[in-house]
């Protein structure tokens, strides 16, 4: 019989706890997948111990500082233990090939895509950081702008007009992407790790931005944003 997987995510203030982007990338992938698992929910002032204690492999920031984040995912009926959603994806299909979200040895593009995507949305989080430490605890709110502020020097929110017209035009180039094909999804007719990249961000801008903040962001690209997250979560069973 199956184990119950464990996915270690970052504890908010919002219903349901989760917010982070990085962190809904696995959680899609278990559902999409089918696999049984529980999320361990850890304070985000915590996260770094908690994960050196489980044995999680840290990662290096700018300044080359070792530090621990999540998602963390524990496979029980492997012994596996792995950081980073990336690799967490990886892992996830070679071990459980079933329902592929790396279809026809699609992961090399695939990555490609991540780091793209990445750059796109980057002018964005200055803003979703201001709007991530508001939804944090007080211990955890200090520590979050104490650490991503190594990264993405504050003040966060000087550039307020300008961040999000540099957003805009990212959103307007992966429409541009997604619009190279048929289908719904970025390969066209064929669901990919590629959405769930995508649809994991909105989550995040939707869980913690202001609700005239996310309307502005749906209204994008004839609301081709809002409806990607509701198809994805739709296609994982989260919806």
């Amino acid at each position: 019989m199956m184990q119950t997987l464990v996915l270690y995510d970052a504890l908010s203030n919002l219903p349901g706890n989760n917010f982070s982007a990085n962190p809904a990338k696995p959680r899609f992938v278990l559902s999409y997948k089918g696999l049984p698992f529980v999320t361990v929910w850890v304070e985000y002032s915590d996260i770094s111990i908690a994960m050196r204690a489980i044995g999680a492999k840290p990662n290096k920031r700018s300044d080359g500082s070792d530090f621990c984040t999540v998602p963390v995912l524990s496979d029980p009926n492997t012994g596996a233990l792995i950081s980073d959603s990336l690799e967490i994806a990886s892992y996830l299909e070679k071990t459980y090939p079933e329902k592929a979200i790396f279809p026809d040895n699609s992961e090399y593009l695939i990555r490609e895509f991540n780091s793209a995507h990445i750059r796109l949305i980057l002018p964005a989080f200055k803003s979703i950081f201001v709007r991530s430490a508001e939804i944090l605890s007080p211990a955890s709110a200090k520590f979050f702008i104490k650490v991503r502020s190594i990264d993405i020097p504050l003040p966060w929110d000087a550039t307020y007009d300008e961040d999000w017209a540099l957003l805009e035009k990212g959103f307007n180039t992966a429409y541009e992407w997604y619009q190279k094909t048929d289908g719904k999804w970025f390969m066209g007719d064929t669901f990919s790790y590629a959405d769930i990249i995508v649809a994991s961000c909105l989550l995040w801008f939707k869980r913690v931005l202001k609700e005239d903040e996310w309307v502005r962001i749906s209204s994008w690209n004839g609301g081709k944003w809002a409806q990607l997250l509701a198809d994805v979560e739709k296609e994982c069973k989260l919806a």
